[in-house]
């Protein structure tokens, strides 16, 4: 060791803490740039009365069609006759995959989609009504509609208990 040692420092003056050097940002917050600012979408799975069985969160600007498996995916294991979606999530793979499992998929077909069949079973397509008055009810509780949690974990947790609370006061009011 001589005067002078590259491997040793002295700071004489304060610096910034450079902490465990990790950037932490937006990544897997589930948070995305839509026309609204940022936001997260809830994709929900329903039974028929229109009670949430299962979620999943993706960014704002997610395509909904992305998530028809994992949404055929979650929640309980049950066999469901029928899978009642929107256009955002019609394409030729998602009807494919319900098919696959032998689930009649009841998916409006986009205006712009080629080989449209001629026979939609809009009366099955009314029972949607009841989705989004599933989360007409979710979205009465503060938490959820303004996102007040910054973490997606923390956000699901939230979307998780009032949907439990929705279940119990929807029973218990019948």
């Amino acid at each position: 060791m001589g005067a002078f040692d590259p491997d040793v420092r002295f700071h004489d003056r304060p610096g910034a803490c450079l902490g465990s050097g990790r950037k932490r940002g937006q990544n897997g917050q589930a948070l995305g740039r839509s026309r609204g600012g940022f936001t997260t979408k809830i994709h929900a799975k329903a039974d028929c009365c229109g009670n949430l069985i299962g979620f999943d969160l993706t960014g704002g600007e997610a395509s909904d069609g992305r998530h028809f498996e994992t949404l055929m995916n979650i929640g309980p294991d049950i066999a469901p006759r029928a899978i009642v979606a929107d256009k955002g999530y019609a394409s030729k793979a998602n009807r494919a995959a319900a098919r696959a499992r032998g689930i009649a998929p009841v998916i409006p077909h986009k205006a712009n989609e080629k080989n449209k069949p001629a026979f939609f079973a809009k009366t099955i397509y009314k029972g949607r009504g009841r989705i989004e008055q599933a989360f007409g009810r979710l979205k009465r509780f503060k938490r959820v509609a303004l996102r007040c949690e910054k973490t997606a974990q923390n956000f699901a947790s939230i979307v998780s208990f009032a949907a439990g609370l929705c279940l119990i006061k929807f029973v218990h009011t019948a």
